[in-house]
């Protein structure tokens, strides 16, 4: 069985997508068009924000958010190296400088306290990165930033939907960036994205960057990009949106029987959530010591496996001499090392569930 499986979409679903390319093509308008501004209202209204302002992708939605903080050149964001490379990308991209603290290696996610070590006198924020589609812990950091006068930032592109204390993932911090790659939560058909805030002067220069830097047709009161919403994936975004809380529930209701069957001593599920709505499962994560033997064992019982991730971003290339813990990032390298993700997708069926639950159990 696959990690995802994208040609299981119910025939109903997919004749609702259908209708909706062709009301796009009708239209005969394909770029910042209606259904753009339709679905940023809706996503704005889901996450709880005043604004969405939809992007080519999830890269793109970060290096927007941090250009609109209007950041001096050296100004640090911290952030996780446990995630994928885009997060540390797109500070980069926009010319600050990201600083890596550890991680909490019972969850994946960011460690309040490495983050307090890694603060500087450049350190103007915290991106925090709902690893999986978890939030947790965000009283603490909200009390952090506030307590040391930085902003805090969400990379929310694998927690679509993801509740904390009423709170939906998007509408904690100062922005929140999201993807829609086709296997998130919420995903499109080719690449999207979007930022979400509720500050106005935010969400007007990130509306000018993804243009061009337009503010009016031809003028160009800032350098901006080109990274917009297209019509049609905004219209796809707008129908799959409906039927997102169905299948939160269902990869909710997956991960709860995994967390309540695992039994290997040899293999290791992640913490459990704060509150069943602080999750929505993006991936489920297991850990082990021999990763390659256990995903030899999966493969061989019919189970695809995938790695998030294998490198940490300081293990690139790029991020070799990024400023991080002082202490190290030692529980990151080990997660990296032993981290698996295996199906839970909300198309499995309960057999498939069970034949998961059982390839880990012997291993």
């Amino acid at each position: 069985m696959l990690l995802n499986d994208f040609r299981r979409a119910p025939a109903a679903l997919r004749r609702s997508l259908l209708a909706a390319g062709e009301r796009v093509l009708e239209s005969g308008w394909y770029v910042l068009g209606d259904h753009v501004a339709a679905f940023e209202r809706a996503w704005a209204a889901h996450c709880g924000t005043r604004y969405a302002v939809g992007t080519g992708n999830g890269l793109d939605a970060i290096e927007i958010g941090v250009r609109t903080l209007q950041l001096a050149p050296g100004d640090e964001i911290i952030t996780t190296p446990m995630t994928a490379f885009a997060s540390v990308l797109g500070i980069m991209r926009a010319g600050a400088t990201p600083v890596l603290a550890d991680i909490d290696p019972s969850t994946g996610l960011l460690d309040p306290e490495s983050a307090e070590r890694c603060i500087g006198p450049r350190t103007r924020a915290v991106l925090l990165v709902h690893l999986y589609g978890q939030l947790r812990n965000i009283g603490r950091w909200e009390e952090l930033c506030s307590r040391r006068g930085l902003l805090l930032l969400e990379d929310a592109a694998q927690a679509h939907g993801a509740e904390w204390s009423g709170r939906r993932a998007g509408g904690i911090g100062r922005w929140a960036a999201f993807s829609f790659y086709p296997t998130k939560n919420l995903g499109c058909f080719g690449d999207g994205g979007a930022l979400c805030t509720n500050d106005t002067g935010s969400a007007e220069l990130a509306s000018q960057l993804r243009n061009y830097g337009q503010s009016d047709r031809y003028r160009h009161p800032v350098r901006g990009l080109n990274s917009r919403l297209d019509e049609l994936q905004a219209a796809f975004l707008q129908v799959l949106l409906e039927h997102l809380p169905e299948a939160n529930a269902r990869r909710r209701a997956i991960a709860a029987h995994y967390q309540a069957s695992i039994a290997s001593a040899r293999v290791t599920a992640l913490a459990p959530p704060e509150s069943p709505s602080s999750h929505v499962y993006h991936l489920f994560v297991v850990c082990t010591d021999d990763r390659a033997a256990l995903q030899a064992h999966l493969e061989k019982h019919g189970v695809q496996s995938l790695i998030h991730y294998p490198l940490c971003a300081h293990q690139q290339p790029p991020g070799a001499a990024l400023r991080r813990d002082p202490r190290g990032l030692r529980s990151s390298e080990a997660f990296a090392r032993r981290c698996l993700s295996v199906p839970c997708h909300p198309y499995l069926t309960g057999e498939e569930v069970e034949r998961v639950v059982s390839a880990l159990n012997t291993f």
